[in-house]
């Protein structure tokens, strides 16, 4: 198969038992509310690995936790979510992409939450700093932004003849925006010509991380290789991701709503940044493209699917 020079990135707006005395460090009879509110018109996967670690923490669905999950039919529909969630007295909010958390920092004031976002926190002015984010906001954050460099230089280490790379990108949303920025700097050092395409259209919501399998279904049809956000979209058939691992990040944040519950103030929590990056190589899909991945690339996978 003839390869042609042209990459493709897509920014993506983008899991022990635990003792009874645990369970013991709750409230007798408390029942807590958590609302989820999401930036896409679909279930998140890493949510289940939000709800695993609150019940490894103690918490029981059913019994004394309440999880409110109502989903946004779109963007434009995030602050109707947002005031049900208010309706609904919950006792902290998980607020998963910039969207959401804005919604909630726009729209609730009194309702402590935290954040997953791409998106750099004091930029889009969710905290006034992470050390100290005062308000009632606190989280984590994936550093989208300050990879999507990196991640252009790790495709063109994989395709050293890229000279054109395709750059799907959401005008909706403030992540890719960021993400764009940081992919064309990178591109005039790398000597790449990018083409950017707005994707609002399919979908008015995260869009990219919503659409992932249509995506890849185009992918696979246009023969084009594709660098991505996360670790998950690599394994379910993209060429490459770089970044923080997205399961650990929703876990980390079941941690932050537990001590929120248990009395902590979101201010006093600093915003979290990943401490480990991912880099997975996936070479059912380089050989399905007819590419062969630099050996030295991948001695520096932290996983090869194979």
């Amino acid at each position: 198969m003839k390869f042609r020079a042209v990459g493709f990135i897509s920014l993506l707006t983008i899991g022990l038992f635990v003792a009874p005395f645990v369970a013991e460090a709750q409230r007798a009879g408390k029942v807590y509310r958590v609302g989820l509110l999401q930036s896409v018109a679909s279930p998140i996967p890493n949510t289940d690995a939000f709800r695993q670690r609150l019940h490894e923490l103690g918490y029981r669905e059913g019994q004394n936790l309440i999880i409110e999950a109502p989903t946004p039919k779109s963007l434009e529909d995030l602050p109707h979510v947002a005031a049900e969630l208010a309706r609904l007295n919950v006792n902290v909010i998980l607020a998963s992409g910039t969207p959401a958390a804005t919604v909630t920092r726009d729209a609730i004031a009194t309702i402590p939450v935290v954040f997953v976002t791409f998106a750099d926190p004091v930029g889009t002015g969710l905290v006034a700093s992470v050390g100290r984010p005062s308000r009632n906001m606190t989280g984590l954050t994936m550093m989208a932004a300050e990879l999507a460099g990196k991640r252009l230089a790790l495709l063109k280490e994989a395709l050293p003849k890229v000279t054109r790379v395709a750059v799907l990108w959401n005008p909706a949303n403030r992540d890719t925006e960021e993400q764009l920025s940081q992919t064309r700097a990178a591109a005039r050092s790398l000597a790449i010509h990018i083409d950017a395409h707005a994707a609002s259209i399919p979908c008015r919501t995260l869009c990219l991380g919503a659409n992932g399998d249509r995506l890849r279904a185009w992918r696979n049809e246009t023969e084009f290789p594709e660098c991505i956000t996360g670790g998950p979209t690599s394994r379910r058939g993209g060429l490459m991701s770089y970044g923080p691992n997205l399961t650990d990040l929703f876990r980390r944040a079941a941690t932050y709503v537990d001590k929120i519950l248990k009395g902590a103030k979101p201010g006093d929590l600093p915003v979290e940044q990943p401490t480990k990056l991912e880099l997975v190589i996936n070479l059912k899909t380089a050989k399905a493209l007819g590419l062969t991945i630099p050996p030295s690339l991948l001695l520096r996978a932290d996983q090869v699917i194979e």
